[in-house]
C-alpha cells in the first residue's frame, strides 16, 4: 500500500493536490479545483490510467517508426504524463511543455522527478503566445492538452491557431488534440472543420457511447498533412479496457457536415461538461 502523504496547495489558477495512489506504489493523482487533471505512476510512466491519455499514447505510438526519438511540443502541462511516457517509449526525444500555471509546474516538478535522461524542458506562459513565437518546422508532434478549468480557451480552437501550429509542424508532422463535448457535437464538428483548413489528413478517436450521444466525454483528434496509420490506430484503441473507434475518410466528413470554421472574432471555449463528466478511466 502507498503510504505517502497528499501535497495540496494553491496555484495560480486555482487549488491543486497531489493525491497518493492507495494501490500503485509512487504512483500519483492530479486534481485542480477537484476535478482530476492528471496520473502519473512514477515507476511505469507507460501506465497511462486516463481514457484520453491512452488514445493520446496510441496515437503517439504510430508517428514516423517505432521508438525514434521525436521533437515534441506540449501544449499544457499537467502532471507531465505524456512527457514522460514520451521519455520512456521513444529515448533521446527532445521535447518542450508549456502550461500557463508556473505554479502548477513549479509543483509538479518540485514532487514527481522526470524519468533519468528524459529531455524535456519547461515552460511557464500562454500556449498561443508560444506557438505563435516557435520557429517553423521546428516539432514532429504537437499535443495540444490544455484547460482553462474544465473547458479548451476560445483562442485555442480558431482557424489563426491551427494555422500556427501547421507551421511549427515539419512536413510529417502530426497535430494531437484533446477536447470535450456531447451530441449534438457543435464544438467537436467546429473544430474538425477548422483543423481541415491546414491539414490535409483527420482522423477521431473516441468512445462509442460518446460519438452516439450517451454522455459527455473526451475525443482526440489527429491531424497531418500525411495519412496517419489508422489501421494500427484502431487495433491498438479496440484493445484497451474501454474501447474506441477511430473514424476517418468518409465518415468523418459526413460527422463534420456542415459545420463552420472557427474565426477568432467567434470563437468560444469547450462546452462546461456536466457534474461528474470527468473522472479516471
Amino acid at each position: 500500500m502507498n503510504e505517502a502523504i497528499a501535497v495540496a496547495r494553491s496555484v495560480d489558477h486555482g487549488f491543486a493536490k497531489l493525491m497518493p495512489d492507495i494501490d500503485r506504489e509512487r504512483a500519483w493523482l492530479l486534481t485542480v479545483d477537484g476535478a482530476p487533471q492528471s496520473y502519473v505512476d512514477l515507476d511505469d510512466p507507460t501506465h497511462l490510467e486516463f481514457e484520453y491519455a491512452r488514445r493520446l499514447g496510441h496515437a503517439l505510438d504510430v508517428v514516423g517508426e517505432p521508438g525514434a526519438a521525436l521533437d515534441v511540443l506540449h501544449l499544457g502541462g499537467g502532471a507531465l504524463t505524456l512527457p514522460r511516457y514520451v521519455a520512456v517509449t521513444r529515448p533521446g526525444s527532445r521535447q518542450d511543455v508549456v502550461e500557463v500555471d508556473r505554479g502548477l509546474l513549479e509543483l509538479v516538478a518540485g514532487h514527481l522527478p522526470l524519468p533519468e535522461g528524459a529531455r524535456v524542458s519547461l515552460h511557464a506562459g500562454d500556449a498561443r503566445d508560444w506557438l505563435e513565437n516557435a520557429p517553423s518546422g521546428s516539432a514532429d508532434v504537437i499535443v495540444a492538452d490544455v484547460f482553462g478549468g474544465s473547458r479548451v480557451p476560445a483562442h485555442l480552437t480558431s482557424a489563426a491557431y491551427v494555422r500556427e501550429a501547421a507551421r511549427v509542424l515539419r512536413d510529417g508532422g502530426v497535430y494531437l488534440a484533446n477536447l470535450p463535448d456531447a451530441a449534438p457535437f457543435a464544438f467537436l464538428r467546429s473544430q474538425l472543420a477548422t483543423l481541415a483548413t491546414a491539414f490535409e489528413e483527420l482522423a477521431l478517436i473516441a468512445e462509442p457511447g460518446v460519438l452516439r450521444g450517451r454522455r459527455f466525454g473526451n475525443a482526440v483528434l489527429v491531424a497531418g498533412h500525411r495519412p496517419v496509420d489508422v489501421a494500427a490506430l484502431a487495433r491498438r484503441t479496440a484493445a484497451d479496457a474501454f474501447p474506441a473507434r477511430v473514424e476517418h475518410g468518409s465518415a468523418l466528413r459526413e460527422f463534420i457536415g456542415d459545420a463552420r470554421v472557427v474565426r477568432d472574432e467567434d470563437a468560444v471555449p469547450s462546452p462546461e461538461p456536466p457534474d461528474g463528466a470527468f473522472g479516471i478511466g
